[in-house]
């Protein structure tokens, strides 16, 4: 660089924007992100120590990116190359390559490629990074403000880790126009600027956490401000708003914010809160959403989740839709806030769902043939009888008879469930009626003398399951082991969040269900899911424990109940003699009973040693780690079983037919740094030790700290695989001899003699 580059480079500094000048060089200067670069976080101890693996920062403009990649820059001994994904093509990509593999070849120097607008870049431009971040050639820093997940090529998101950065809050402001205003190199510290507090808390209000927008808009205030006599410029509450006329809203149409916000939307409008759904409207409007856009989400709205507890409001928001098409903007607006008033005010149901459960067993049955009464008897009627025996509503008194609409497979079958709200409260009242007549006739009718049995009980849709998740795998295969029915006793051993309890309520409409709650947390939570239904239908809930169980149903009941059928989960991990625990909870089966258990076995699920990479450097880490495990799980809190000895165990009960089966799950958990961090928090006295006390008890503080940052290095933040495994098994009693009812015979008494 020759004397007059310097001169121009040095010029250029000078009149740089503010933003531009006042962008931090290292990291005690950067403000905000804590979250990701606070004392101690991973990446503030990776660019420190210059250890830094492949990562893509997230988040919206002005919160520190590409201020991030300069300070890597700054302070990495490793070769720093920089391009713009807008303006770069393959060419850079491959003259950056080519730097990369030379220093490398040459001088044994990692290269840093940062690449600005990351998400810009198409499939085969960002497939050509792939090999060369994978071998190690390059390290990738990515920066972008739309999310890696949906923009960025998967492979490379796997090879990089993701940190989101997020808005700045106004107390990060303040403090970013402060060190504008003392800087004296590169800020204002050389000339006297008085910003009042009303002018600065403005500017952050307005900046939308963006530190380029307060930056730019302080740099406006005070070179358009004129000085006083003594010199001085002072910046008020109005030229602080002339600086920054209106507030940038943060929506990008085809970006998260436009179906976060949309989201909140929706779901105050479902929530019933009209203050906030009239908020989230207006920001959408703000910043140029398409009116009819939000007009099409009220109107599938006023179907899923109003419906027939206020008809009318489908028709409200499709009227108030038409009447905006034919006023426009702006008056427009006051037909999209009648919608969403009505909407958020009227009262909710969600009925409708009930296609959903409709078309879905229509996906999993067999074909079933429409009844004959309701085939077209217009063509078929002398030949094959259709259409004979339908009986026509408006000929009967109030235009209805109770005749069969469903197929035989489904007689009885309920999908549509009335809300109790508006409206659908009087629907709800008349569609009962009409089941409950409904069952008498086919009650009745010979073809299914058990008809009312198919019914389901009024407890169906107390709890929908929302998930396809690993409890409920388990519950389900419980409940395929139970065999449970309408008449059953059903007690759930221990109760939780109601997992086995309620789905016991869907089946038994006749019997009954006991839930044993172990402490207060799960006492109340079953009482407060169970509160909505009938009151014989709720189940009975008793705080106890294993030890005293049996006095308090006794005290409960006056007497012990005995049971068709117990289920319970991860009811024996305490229990070190589970043979006679099992033993005694069959005494309370009647003859076929049965028992069913899913019992996760500690000692055969996942360890975290084995989710580190066995090298060199991690040999002695993962070997502490192990010990420290191994002591833990030899604990009897954390249960003692094995899957083979609890096989073991249930072939030494004879007093009941066995059968067991073992499932390996492998379902995907995240772990973030906080956890990680709680596993290596000292556990108070009295309390079971904690993996970091009991590391630090075989080893060291020091040791335990370099197992602490290989488990945040290698799982921070991470989704992964987790094994656990499961015991299913179920004891079915058999028949005591001295249960079998004697036979009486009764002699015939003599005859009397005359």
């Amino acid at each position: 660089m020759d004397f007059f580059e310097a001169h121009m480079k040095e010029d250029a500094k000078r009149t740089a924007p503010l933003a531009d000048r006042m962008r931090p060089r290292t990291l005690d200067e950067f403000v905000g992100q804590d979250h990701i670069i606070g004392a101690g976080r991973l990446l503030r101890r990776a660019i420190q120590i210059d250890q830094l693996s492949s990562v893509i920062f997230y988040g919206p403009p002005g919160t520190g990116k590409t201020t991030l990649a300069r300070i890597i820059a700054n302070t990495t001994k490793a070769q720093f190359l920089s391009i713009n994904a807008v303006l770069a093509g393959i060419k850079e990509i491959r003259d950056s390559i080519e730097a990369a593999t030379r220093a490398l070849s040459l001088f044994g120097r990692t290269t840093i490629l940062f690449v600005d607008e990351v998400h810009r870049f198409n499939k085969s431009q960002q497939d050509a990074l792939l090999p060369h971040v994978e071998n190690g050639v390059l390290i990738l820093i990515g920066a972008t403000t739309e999310n890696p997940y949906f923009e960025v090529n998967k492979a490379l998101v796997s090879r990089s880790r993701i940190f989101q950065l997020r808005t700045l809050n106004e107390n990060d402001l303040h403090t970013i126009a402060h060190m504008a205003l003392a800087d004296a190199e590169r800020g204002y510290g050389t000339r006297k600027v008085v910003l009042e507090a009303n002018a600065l808390d403005h500017l952050a209000k307005t900046s939308n956490g963006d530190a380029r927008g307060i930056l730019n808009a302080l740099e406006l205030a005070v070179e358009t401000t004129a000085a006083d006599a003594e010199g001085c410029i002072t910046i008020t509450r109005e030229i602080a708003e002339e600086s920054i006329q209106q507030k940038a809203v943060l929506y990008d149409k085809d970006g998260d914010a436009h179906y976060d916000t949309i989201s909140a939307f929706i779901k105050s409008l479902r929530g019933s809160d009209p203050d906030a759904a009239l908020y989230w409207m207006a920001k959408m409007l703000y910043a140029g959403e398409d009116p009819r856009f939000i007009f099409r989400r009220m109107i599938i709205l006023a179907s899923e989740d109003v419906g027939l507890a206020d008809p009318q409001a489908l028709s409200v928001v499709v009227a108030c839709s038409q009447a905006y098409d034919y006023v426009g903007l702006p008056e427009g607006r006051f037909h999209l806030s009648q919608a969403a008033l009505y909407l958020s005010t009227a009262k909710k149901s969600n009925s409708t769902l009930a296609f959903f459960d409709a078309i879905a067993r229509v996906g999993t049955d067999v074909e079933n043939e429409v009844p004959d009464p309701l085939k077209d008897a217009s063509r078929d009627k002398e030949g094959f009888g259709h259409g004979k025996g339908y009986m026509y509503p408006h000929a009967f008194r109030d235009h209805w008879v109770a005749q069969q609409y469903l197929p035989d497979s489904l007689k009885g079958r309920v999908f549509y469930q009335p809300s109790d709200q508006g409206f659908e409260l009087q629907i709800g009242q008349d569609v009962a009626r009409k089941r409950e007549a409904l069952v008498e006739a086919m009650i009745d009718s010979d073809t299914n003398n058990n008809a009312a049995s198919s019914i389901s009980d009024t407890a169906t849709w107390m709890t929908r399951t929302t998930s396809d998740n690993e409890l409920a795998h388990i519950r389900d295969r419980i409940f395929e082991l139970a065999h449970i029915n309408s008449e059953s006793l059903f007690l759930d051993l221990h109760g939780r969040s109601g997992l086995l309890t309620l789905e016991a309520m869907r089946h038994i409409t006749t019997g009954g269900v006991w839930s044993l709650c172990h402490d207060e947390t799960s006492e109340r939570t079953l009482n407060h899911l169970t509160a909505a239904a009938p009151a014989l239908d709720k189940p009975t809930v008793l705080r106890t424990s294993f030890d005293t169980w049996e006095e308090d149903v006794r005290a409960r009941g006056g007497h012990m109940p005995v049971f068709s059928c117990i289920a319970g989960r991860d009811c024996l991990v305490t229990i070190p003699d589970a043979g006679f625990f099992l033993t005694g909870i069959l005494s309370h089966l009647c003859s076929g009973g049965t028992l069913v258990l899913a019992e996760t076995i500690r000692l055969e699920s996942q360890r975290i040693a084995d989710l580190i990479p066995s090298t060199a450097s991690t040999q002695e880490a993962c070997g502490i780690l192990k010990r420290a495990e191994d002591e833990a799980y030899a604990t009897p809190t954390l249960g003692q079983h094995t899957s083979d000895s609890l096989v073991k165990t249930l072939s030494e009960i004879h007093s009941a037919k066995a059968t067991a089966s073992t499932e390996v799950h492998v379902p995907m958990r995240h772990i973030s740094r906080s956890t990680i961090d709680t596993w290596f928090r000292s556990n108070p006295q009295g309390t079971a030790p904690s993996l970091g006390d009991r590391i630090r008890a075989i080893s060291s503080q020091e040791k335990a700290e370099s197992v602490r940052l290989l488990l945040q290095l290698h799982l921070g933040n991470a989704d992964i695989p987790w094994k656990t495994t499961v015991v299913y098994f179920s004891l079915t009693k058999k028949e005591s001899p001295n249960t079998k009812p004697k036979v009486v015979v009764k002699k015939r008494p003599p005859k009397k003699v005359v």
